[in-house]
Parts: C-alpha cells; structure tokens; sequence
C-alpha cells in the first residue's frame, strides 16, 4: 500500500495541510530503506520517546514527542528534536519524520511508546511508518542479564549504568537516557558479534519468544 493510499483509507483530509508539509512527507516517503546489513558505526539510529497524558492507550492522548540520534555509534545533543503536539500536531509530527528518515528506531517499551506515536501519525497524517524498531526494554536483559535478567523500568536501567539526564519524564529528556542506554547495548553486542541492526532485531524477536513461552 503506497503514501496516498494510506492516506485515502485513513480519512486524512490532505488539503488541511499545507504544500510544505506534503512535501515533507513526499520526500520522507522516498527515503531508501537503511541496510540493516551494515555495521552499527556505519547506521544512524534514532531513539523517539513520547510524552502523554496517561499511560493508558485508549483514553490518554500525546502531548510531545523527542528524539536523539546516534550516528556512526556517536551521540551528540545537538543531532536531537523535541516538540510539543499542541496547537499543530501534523507539523510537530511531520518533522520527527523528517528528522528521523527511513530508520532503524530505537524505543524503550515499545507496547507504550511505538503504540502512542503509531496512533497520533494515524490520526494527524494518515501513515504509519514502516521502520525497523529496537526495543531496548527486551534487548537489555538479554544482553546484561548479570545487571538486570528481567524486564525492568527506564529508571531501574539509568540506574544500573549510572546514567542522569536533565529532566526524567520529559519525551527529550528520557530520550536522551535511552540513547546512552543504546550505546552501552551496542558496546556489548559488538563484543558478543552482534554487529549491525539486523542482529539486534533478531536477539530482541528471540527474547521475546523465550518470555512468551517462558
């Protein structure tokens, strides 16, 4: 199913937005897919997080949404985005796309964060995009089972690593946790041969399994 059609099936009222941000969305669209092949150095990862009302996926709503990327393993706070939904949802939403191109996307409890973020891009632009998502709270455990052997808070992991931020329940700033959190999850996948992000995406799928039939 291509953009426009999603865009039709969804209801999206695409004359609501004006020409800059279609064309945003056209030249996301066109992204290449990243080769999930390639060495961790060699990927930009980009860690989203989200900010709501609640945690309740049915009746709380998103209010902002951060992200942080690591690119070639470095992370830089200057390489971030950050913006509150209100009072224009489709362009705050339109530019984490842009920012955060074809992928692969890093979240901490995706059943939240992927869930919330996948429902407001639904509901403002009519798409969902088709990344390829990493879910530190599964690939954790299975990668420092001696710190944490269990899925675990945010909070419990910035602890075991002795990670801060500068604020805690903030989309950017939780982002920014979990993306030292993801440098540390690829420093031990490297040194267990987990190279590129395919074979995280392949630890993190076996994880689960093991807990689904655990």
């Amino acid at each position: 199913m291509n953009w426009l059609t999603r865009l039709l099936s969804n209801r999206v009222d695409t004359a609501s937005l004006d020409a800059p941000l279609r064309d945003a969305l056209i030249r996301w669209q066109a992204l290449l897919q990243p080769d999930l092949g390639k060495a961790h150095f060699e990927t930009r990862y980009v860690v989203i997080n989200t900010e709501a009302t609640g945690l309740n996926l049915e009746s709380d709503r998103l209010l902002a949404v951060g992200a942080v990327a690591i690119d070639g393993a470095l992370l830089s706070p200057h390489d971030s985005y950050y913006a509150r939904l209100d009072p224009d949802p489709a362009t705050a939403l339109t530019n984490l796309l842009t920012f955060s191109g074809a992928g692969p996307v890093v979240v901490f409890n995706a059943a939240f964060n992927r869930s919330m973020l996948e429902g407001a891009l639904t509901e403002h632009l009519g798409i969902t995009p088709e990344w390829a998502w990493l879910d530190l709270h599964w690939l954790l455990p299975a990668l420092y089972d001696e710190r944490i052997d269990r899925a675990a808070r945010l909070g419990d992991w910035m602890k075991a690593f002795s990670i801060e931020t500068f604020q805690r329940h903030h989309a950017l700033g939780d982002a920014w946790a979990i993306a030292q959190l993801m440098l540390a999850a690829q420093s031990r996948a490297l040194a267990e041969g987990l190279n590129t992000p395919r074979s995280l995406a392949e630890l993190e799928r076996t994880r689960r399994q093991l807990r689904r039939h655990g």
